[in-house]
């Protein structure tokens, strides 16, 4: 972690293989794994940073996805929807690709939009209002992804769990339509949108203090200027 992160890391929290049995392709697969990925929730590399992102409901997390294929499938998150702000709209979140090499795959609660997005070292991407997500690592190294989100809500795993996973399944032998789910669009691909040297140069957590920006994630009614639309 040093290489992409010089700052303390709190206790991580572990996901177990137990934890997202229920959303793979294989759901009866009889491998065990006591850890898929490790999550780093609210990190800070100065005291100053944490007290600013606390003061504006934000958490800067950092997640480690190790190398797997679990039953012919990929590795991946639990994925997750965000619900409606006060303001009316759903809660977006920001990402960053720290190390390694990702898919962020995005679908809207009605299913009319499903996006897999190849993201590398650098790549930010905006989860828009709407989209749950779930993050694949398709690579034979870590994955090393950091994230900056509202405090003021908790995820909505359920929409996951009941289907058994997203829309669609990333195997070694390629994307696999998820039966729990009906007349499914086609899989939209895209890579991660290049972004203003303003925004790329400290990556998201050079955001950290500009409340302008990053105001977006407590109010995404605002909009999103400064971050391109998957």
């Amino acid at each position: 972690m040093d290489a992409y992160w010089d700052g303390p890391l709190p206790k991580p929290r572990v996901r177990t293989m137990d934890e997202i049995r229920g959303v793979l392709a294989d759901p009866g697969c009889p491998e065990v794994r006591t850890l898929l990925y490790l999550m780093f929730r609210a990190c800070a590399r100065t005291e100053e940073d944490g007290n600013w992102l606390l003061r504006h409901d934000l958490r800067f997390d950092i997640t480690v996805i190790p190398p797997a294929v679990i039953c012919g499938e990929y590795v991946k998150t639990k994925g997750h929807y965000h619900p409606v702000s006060p303001d009316g709209a759903e809660y977006p979140e920001l990402y960053e690709v720290l190390g390694g090499r990702g898919i962020f795959l995005l679908q809207t609660r009605d299913l009319s939009d499903i996006v897999a997005v190849e993201a590398t070292k650098g790549d930010i991407i905006l989860v828009p209002p709407g989209y749950g997500h779930v993050t694949i690592n398709p690579a034979c190294q870590n994955l090393i992804m950091a994230n900056i989100v509202s405090t003021r809500f908790s995820s909505d795993y359920g929409p996951y769990e009941s289907h058994r996973g997203a829309a669609y399944y990333y195997m070694q032998s390629g994307w696999k339509k998820n039966p729990a789910y009906s007349d499914l669009p086609a899989l939209r691909f895209c890579t991660a949108p290049p972004l203003s040297s303003a925004l790329s140069a400290g990556g998201i957590y050079g955001l950290i203090g500009r409340e302008g920006i990053l105001g977006c994630l407590n109010h995404p009614a605002r909009g999103f200027p400064d971050f391109p639309v998957i």
